[in-house]
């Protein structure tokens, strides 16, 4: 195994360790929304999409992540209101991701779409 694989194997052990931690809030259901949420900032390089992934599989969304060539980061989510709005809000809390801006906009639901995917 070569360094940068090793780095990547640790940063994504501890990606995965900081969203098994973090205390979620009660949810009450609601509406399931499917949102294309762009995030902008210091979003790639730094295990944003891996992040994004973990949370929404955690809060048991569907959908996708993927790096756009302008440095920003696309994520189609689909799920309740309130654990869209949950995964939005922690990706704006992280540290060492600088989310700027995060532009939402409604999309149709995909019927009997499963799991969470990152694209290359």
């Amino acid at each position: 195994m070569s360094l940068k694989q090793t780095i990547l194997k640790i940063r994504d052990r501890l990606i995965a360790r900081q969203v098994a931690n973090y205390p979620l809030p009660a949810f009450g259901g609601g509406e399931t929304v499917r949102l294309r949420a762009v995030f902008s900032g210091r979003v790639q390089h730094v295990g944003f999409r891996q992040e994004a992934a973990e949370m929404a599989r955690r809060l048991g969304l569907t959908g996708f992540c993927e790096n756009l060539a302008n440095g920003d980061v696309l994520a189609e989510l689909q799920g309740p209101r309130d654990r869209v709005d949950c995964l939005i809000g922690f990706m704006r809390s992280l540290v060492r991701i600088k989310v700027r801006r995060v532009v939402t906009d409604p999309l149709p639901l995909v019927p009997g779409e499963t799991g969470f995917s990152i694209k290359k």
